[in-house]
Parts: structure tokens; sequence; C-alpha cells
């Protein structure tokens, strides 16, 4: 029977997961808050944890800490609020398995542990624990953080925006090559769907392509992880194993958000990148490899060279060529290309026959912000193809923040004046007007989110909106 692990302050919610999932079969527990979560994760093995984002204090980014400390297999699945989806999309990126919005609906969290624990299944099948495990590895070179990729990997869709189009040119254009690629772009656009294109359009199509996530990483493994070591190196070293620079030998490795990189394995990384010879910590061999590498980042690495984050000269090996993806809301045209290629998807793991989707449907889909991405698209298809028993997707199936998207946030300030006073000074004047275009500008850049506005501008939340409602920004 799978274990599963419900952590949520809100009490119902806990009681009706529990009920419902286990009449499905399941092993359940519950935990009301990360406190009495915490000896439960210590104490026993979970094969998920369904957990709220918000815990108090605690967020999901700590609650993903604790499980994959005590199990990396234990995948990690999100609940949170259609307000929260761009920090849910970042704790994706830490390692949880996916996220799941309010208000919850049983057949989709049915079906999405199904999927969490076949992910873990494969794993433990197919992988290695990590190396801070008492148990020993299986002797076959691979790992969790390994991603390898055949079918499994998200289809490489192009659209028709010029946007698309140009993001298709360049990904033909050096394919063929053996040249290094940065590939920049926000969360959720597609970065690891276009380093996969890259790698079947080159010569290398035939080896093997590994996917690797830096930003789950830690210092203490990121050089095993990625170079592998000896039986020994190390306490808990107990068998050889092989690191994804050497699985991915002949073919191309792909580093994921290489930005969160520990610094001190970026130096041994440009000696790598440099030399295409590897020794494994602990080894004294050097192991020639020839490998192509992508690397992709959501921050410019120019300018985390510039602040001392990432190594200059290492970004200048990875920079012999560069492709941005687009945010979705910048390419408007290709919404509902998207939109069909996951319906498809859904349809079919759902076994259902929705087709399409109504006129009103479309229109508020090309409104919104889409602050996911491609992955928040897919999920909300995903969530929606759930809801429809008929052949076309109606409004009424779409979520309230969606639907309504155009109430709930501002999507830009264009034509809205500053209400400064008219009696001051030309002094204060300039100065309440400097205020006010900062204020737009740093809105502008974090998407709107206000918390992190109010961060940037080194301000708290109250005062952020006391300026809102100063200026009567919307």
């Amino acid at each position: 029977m799978h274990k599963v692990l419900v952590i949520d302050d809100d009490m119902d919610i806990c009681n009706l997961l529990e009920r419902f999932l286990s009449k499905n079969g399941f092993a359940v527990k519950t935990a009301y808050s990360a406190t009495t979560a915490l000896p439960l994760i210590k104490e026993d093995t979970f094969d998920v944890v369904l957990s709220d984002f918000r815990l108090g204090n605690v967020d999901g980014k700590e609650i993903l800490k604790m499980v994959k400390e005590k199990d990396p297999t234990t995948q990690v699945i999100i609940i949170t609020g259609y307000s929260d989806v761009k920090i849910a999309v970042d704790v994706i990126k830490l390692g949880a398995f996916d996220y799941i919005t309010k208000p919850l609906l049983p057949d989709e969290i049915l079906m999405l542990l199904k999927k969490a624990i076949n992910k873990r299944e494969d794993v433990m099948s197919g992988g290695e624990r990590d190396i801070t495990s008492d148990e020993p590895p299986k002797d076959n070179g691979q790992s969790p953080r390994i991603k390898r990729i055949d079918n499994n990997v998200a289809e490489y869709i192009s659209g028709v925006s010029p946007q698309s189009k140009e993001v298709e040119k360049q990904v033909k254009l050096v394919a063929p090559t053996n040249y290094s690629v940065i590939i920049y772009g926000e969360s959720g656009t597609g970065k690891e769907s276009v380093a996969h294109a890259i790698h079947k359009n080159s010569a290398r199509k035939n080896k093997p392509f590994v996917a690797v996530d830096c930003g789950s990483l830690t210092r203490e493994l990121a050089t095993s992880e990625l170079f592998g070591h000896e039986k020994g190196a190390f306490t808990g070293a107990l068998a050889q194993k092989i690191g994804q620079f050497e699985s991915a030998n002949g073919g191309t490795i792909f580093l994921d958000e290489i930005a969160n990189l520990p610094y001190d394995t970026q130096v041994a990384l440009l000696r790598v990148v440099q030399e295409r010879k590897l020794r494994r910590l602990g080894g004294t061999k050097e192991i020639d490899i020839d490998i192509r590498i992508l690397v992709a980042s959501n921050e410019n690495l120019q300018e985390a060279a510039s602040r001392g984050k990432f190594r200059e000269d290492l970004f200048h090996r990875f920079n012999e060529f560069s492709i941005m993806l687009y945010p979705l809301r910048e390419r408007g045209k290709d919404i509902e290309i998207f939109a069909y290629h996951f319906l498809r998807q859904a349809a079919s793991d759902l076994e259902k026959n929705v087709i399409g989707f109504s006129p009103e449907v479309l229109a508020v889909f090309k409104k919104y912000r889409w602050p996911g991405n491609l992955r928040e698209l897919n999920n909300v298809i995903k969530r929606v193809s759930l809801l429809t028993d008929g052949e076309e997707i109606q409004l009424s199936a779409l979520p309230h923040e969606i639907s309504f998207s155009d109430k709930f946030s501002f999507n830009n300030f264009e034509g809205v004046k500053p209400q400064i006073p008219e009696q001051v000074n030309n002094l204060k004047s300039v100065a309440l007007n400097a205020e006010y275009e900062k204020i737009v500008e740093i809105l502008k850049q974090v998407n709107y989110n206000k918390s992190k506005a109010a961060k940037v501008l080194d301000i708290d939340r109250k005062t952020l909106y006391n300026k809102l409602k100063q200026y009567k920004l919307p």
C-alpha cells in the first residue's frame, strides 16, 4: 500500500483528503503544521508528500528540503492558489514533482498521485539512491537527479508568432554545430524542450541526452553528481558512481538553471569544459569525454558574472551561441496552438472526447498574463479537461482567477497618470513623479508580484499598498 503524507493547516482539507485517499487504497497520514509534519517525515518513508505551500512561517521550499533530505525519491506535490503559481513553479525547479491548485478536485489529485508514484518507482528501479543514504547505491551509474530524456520529454512545438519562428530558425541553425548554447527564458517557457530539439537535430541524436537540474544540487553533492566518485571517496560512498558528464559521453548534457550551481563547483566545471577531461571524486585517472554542453538560465549570466555570482570565464565558454525564449504573454498567436496541443494530451490521458474550446475561453487565454508560462497553461488545460463532460471547454470550467483576470490583476499601467497633488513646489513634484515611475518600473519587472516589488524597493507590503493607493494605481 502506497504511503501519502498530507500537510495542510486547514483541518477540513486534511480530513477530506484522508478519507478520500484511504478509500482509494492509500495509507494516509496527516499533519496540520510543519512542526507536526517533521517527526512524521523523520520516522517514516512516504511515496508522496502532498503539502500546502503556505504553512504559517514555513513555506513549500522548506517542506521540500525536509522531505528530500530524508529520502530524495519521495515525490512532493505542492498545494497552492493561482495567485501563487509563479512561486509554485520555482518550487518545481527545486525538485517538487508538480503543483495542484485550489479548489482541490478529487479526480485531479488521484491522477497526479498515481503519476508521482510511477515517477518514484521509475527512479527507484532505474536510478541510484542519494550518496547520503545508508543503503548501497545500485550499480548502474544513474542518479535520481539525472533525467534521461527520450519520449518523456515535453515535445517541442513551434508556434506561428515571430518570436517562435525566430527560435525555430536559431535551433535549426545551431543544432548541426558543436557549439555550446545558452538558452534564456522565464521558468516554464520550454527551455528543456528547446535543448532537446537541438540535440535531436544534431549529429549526436542517437547518443545520450542527459538533463541536470542545477538548482537541486547542494554544495556537498554537486561535484559527485556531475563528475562521479570512487568507492570510499567519502563517508557514505559505498560504491563507484558514474556522474552525469560521464553518462552523457558522446552525446549532449543540458545544465538547467546553471546560475544556481555552487560557485566552487563552477571552478571544477570550468576545467572540464576547457580540457574535456574529468576525474571522479577520490579518483586519480583522467577520463576523456566527448560532449556537447547546453545550459539554461532565467537570469542574465553576464549580469550574474558582473555581480560575482557566476564565473565570467565560464560564461564566455558557454556563450558561443544564445537563444532567448519569450514569455507566453508576449506570444499571443501561439497560445491557441499550445492550448490545443496540451488538450490533445490531456484528453488522451483522461480518455475523454474533449476536442476544443469555446471562443470565450480562447479570448480569455489570450488576455491572461500566464506567469507560469507553458507549464501553467498545461496544468490549466489538464484541470479544465477533467471538469468538462462535453466536447468543448466552456468559460465556466476556468478558475475565476483566469476567467476574470482583468479584474484580478493589472496587466499594465498604460495611460494611468500619477495622482500627485497640484499644490506642491517643483522639487517635491519631481520627487513624487520619480517615486511613481520607479514603483511602476519595478512592478513590471516582477510581473506585478507585490511581495517581490516591496522587497526590491526595500519597503514593506503595507507601505507599497499605501503608495499604490496614494497614486490611485490599479
